[in-house]
């Protein structure tokens, strides 16, 4: 099984322009994401995916790979199939590895890749993780809930579901990794957007719209996404309190 990762990243952004190159340490954002992906060991190939030449020159510097893509593409999953489409050579998979995540765990990666490896029947997976009380009422903090084989029911920028007295398991967090098959990576971007994606702003409601399967597994290791400037600054902590060499 080959497969391929592609990181988007987007210059652009309402909440934290130029995330992508902000410096966390004595890294890129970008670069922290590069360099959690190839070290996973689960892919033949990585590239990152941008609309802007800056982050291109950014990740040639740390010796990475990028491709200029589109700046009208709608969303991630559309960037990650123009960047598979314009690179050589045949993939099964192909996975979306979200530029925003600078911590992103081995263990997340190794469980969006392991229901094709074990074979089970999917056309895309996804993460999820034990969602922290803290993040319960976020709107940047995406909610998913699953049957009882994995398969994604809903993604919700709400709390969901909505009576925590008769849930006997944790909440769940989603983290923004998707893994697709080829074909399901072709099929994505022709499908017509749907009301579900626009209500909550999340293009993988347009997949399950549309019939799609997604399958989600469950990573213990947590992961701080940087949408807005709260959780650059929570990042940056983060790197202060376990990074920071002692003097």
């Amino acid at each position: 099984m080959r497969a391929l990762a592609v990181i988007p990243a987007r210059y652009p952004s309402t909440r934290l322009e130029g995330k992508p190159l902000l410096k966390l340490g004595d890294r890129t954002v970008i670069q922290r994401v590069w360099d959690a992906t190839v070290e996973s060991g689960e892919f033949d190939d990585v590239v990152v995916a941008t609309d802007d030449q800056r982050i291109v020159a950014t990740v040639e510097q740390f010796g990475g790979v990028a491709l200029l893509t589109s700046p009208l593409l709608a969303n991630g999953s559309e960037r990650v199939a123009a960047a598979a489409d314009a690179l050589a050579g045949e993939f099964d998979i192909v996975a979306n590895i979200q530029g925003d995540q600078p911590f992103v765990s081995q263990d997340a990666i190794h469980a969006l890749l392991a229901p094709f490896r074990e074979g089970q029947s999917a056309e895309m997976t996804t993460v999820a993780m034990p969602l922290h009380p803290d993040l319960a009422d976020d709107p940047n903090t995406v909610k998913i809930v699953t049957d009882i084989t994995g398969r994604a029911l809903y993604f919700s920028r709400s709390l969901i579901p909505a009576n925590p007295r008769h849930l006997d398991h944790a909440y769940l967090q989603h983290l923004g990794l998707y893994a697709f098959t080829r074909e399901a990576l072709r099929r994505f971007p022709t499908l017509t957007a749907t009301p579900l994606e626009a209500a909550e702003n999340l293009e993988q409601l347009r997949a399950l719209e549309h019939g799609m399967v997604i399958v989600a597994r469950v990573a213990s290791s947590s992961s701080i996404e940087i949408n807005t400037p709260e959780d650059y600054e929570r990042a940056r902590a983060w790197v202060r309190e376990n990074e920071t060499s002692p003097a």
